[in-house]
């Protein structure tokens, strides 16, 4: 009983903590969510224009979510979720949103996002089902996949005469070559 009760306050205080969760419902990809911890569950709102996607999480569904640690971004905590979707107008969905609404950055259209939400968007909780995961010995890091995309080209001609343009011997004076 103690260690359940340890476990679901450390599921709640890293989750709570952490702006930012990984998230892997079935058949989808893992992902890397903002949410907001709500009456004990983490909740999310995305799959419409201009937010987050949200693959393979359906109400009812199961999924696996990771918590970093804020101080060092490193795996803290994995636990299972029960997947729920919030009705929209339902009293539980208001309320979510609400909390959802002070936490969105860079909203486009401020005060109408939760009428947007509501048209356009999902709103899902995701509770603990008070199952911990036991984390990794070793790395998740995957390899990038092959591309064929580059970066490196030879520079301009005229990049090096405007990098040295302006910049200051070591008594604080002028470069005469950039006069």
């Amino acid at each position: 009983m103690t260690s359940e009760l340890l476990d679901r306050a450390l599921v709640e205080e890293a989750t709570k903590k952490s702006g930012l969760v990984w998230v892997g419902g079935p058949g989808g990809p893992v992902r890397a969510l903002w949410h907001v911890w709500h009456e004990g569950a983490a909740c999310l709102v995305g799959d419409g224009p201009g937010e987050q996607p949200l693959p393979g999480l359906a109400d009812g569904s199961v999924a696996e979510v990771t918590v970093r640690s804020k101080d060092k971004g490193g795996r803290l905590v994995s636990w299972t979720a029960d997947v729920v979707q919030l009705a929209p107008g339902s009293e539980a969905w208001e309320a979510t949103v609400a909390e959802l609404k002070g936490k969105r950055l860079n909203a486009p259209d401020g005060e109408a996002m939760p009428e947007r939400w509501a048209r356009e968007c999902r709103v899902l909780r995701l509770e603990p089902t008070g199952a911990r995961t036991a984390l990794p010995d070793g790395s998740l890091a995957q390899p990038p996949l092959l591309t064929t995309a580059t970066t490196r080209e030879p520079p301009p001609p005229g990049l090096p005469h405007l990098l040295r343009r302006g910049r200051r011997d070591r008594k604080g004076r002028k470069d005469r070559k950039s006069l």
